[in-house]
């Protein structure tokens, strides 16, 4: 698969009357596609992928999800945000290597940083700063982080310094999820919770994750020893149950090809319309910061082009 491929999968969704939408921009000015399935009124919840570069298969899966609630018109309460792919100008390196980079600067910088061999295993966004680790929640306190630029791990030289970052966390001011989800790879596991959360929203974090574990089979595991993630700014600053989804078996290696898409979709097709009930069933205990002085964005349709 090519990076252009991957986008068309996207791109082509307008064709079964879904609208994209830019949900904000990469460092190389790529656009993070975006679409919405439901109503704008009542309880919204958000689902992002891909922003790791080499777990574009997440992308892959969320692009079938929204296919797939579209076609059904499962959705009749409330509405489901999906941005595919957080992390374009990295998932661009992984499939296509560092050729097409506009910079020359860069592309030498990058090589050396991965010792001028195969991009497969490359995380990080084209700054060499591994997005979901770059956000304001506990920043830098985390077991794995590493501090100077590498393709995995890099926390960034301070907290939301990424163009993708402040895009996800913008438009999740503006949306007002009520609940979000961030698809990952590799285990066949959900992790919840995060470090300084009250006992009262941990349990009920952990009690919506128990029904996402039962629609997947995917063991639920608390978080520890990380942080800067989506995941980890959404319950720290905004109180709301947050979830990461790791799809896959271990067994498999990274980058996980698309012949295992359709399991990996069975496990997760009912995930995002479980979810958003679920945080229907739990509005009252949802506590949403600055909830009345933001307003939801227009909707722009993107016409069919190259990305």
């Amino acid at each position: 698969m090519t990076y252009q491929e991957l986008v068309q999968r996207i791109v082509d969704l307008q064709d079964e009357g879904l609208e994209l939408f830019n949900a904000g921009k990469s460092v190389l000015g790529k656009n993070l596609l975006a679409t919405h399935v439901g109503s704008f009124d009542g309880v919204q919840i958000l689902i992002q992928g891909g922003i790791h570069a080499r777990e574009y298969i997440s992308s892959l899966l969320m692009v079938e999800q929204a296919r797939y609630l579209h076609a059904t018109d499962a959705v009749k309460n409330g509405g489901i945000y999906f941005i595919f792919l957080t992390n374009p100008d990295g998932a661009e390196i992984v499939l296509d290597g560092i050729n097409n980079l506009p910079c020359d600067i860069t592309k030498q910088y990058l090589s050396l940083a991965n010792g001028g061999f195969d991009f497969s295993q490359y995380k990080a966004n084209v700054n060499l700063v591994d997005l979901n680790t770059n956000f304001d929640a506990d920043w830098g306190s985390g077991s794995q982080n590493v501090r100077c630029p590498n393709t995995q791990n890099f926390i960034g030289f301070y907290p939301n310094s990424e163009r993708e970052v402040n895009s996800l966390i913008n438009f999740t001011y503006q949306v007002r999820p009520s609940l979000t989800i961030s698809y990952h790879s590799k285990g066949e596991v959900i992790y919840y919770g995060f470090t300084g959360e009250s006992e009262q929203n941990l349990e009920r974090d952990r009690m919506i994750g128990e029904q996402l574990s039962a629609t997947t089979g995917y063991p639920l595991e608390l978080t520890e020893n990380s942080s800067g993630g989506y995941k980890d700014w959404c319950i720290q600053k905004l109180t709301i149950p947050a979830y990461t989804i790791e799809v896959g078996s271990n067994s498999l290696a990274h980058p996980i090809g698309e012949e295992y898409l359709p399991e990996i979709f069975a496990q997760n097709k009912d995930v995002p319309l479980v979810a958003l009930n679920l945080a229907i069933e739990y509005r009252n205990q949802i506590n949403f910061v600055q909830k009345s002085s933001i307003t939801r964005p227009r909707i722009h349709n993107l016409f069919k082009r190259r990305f």
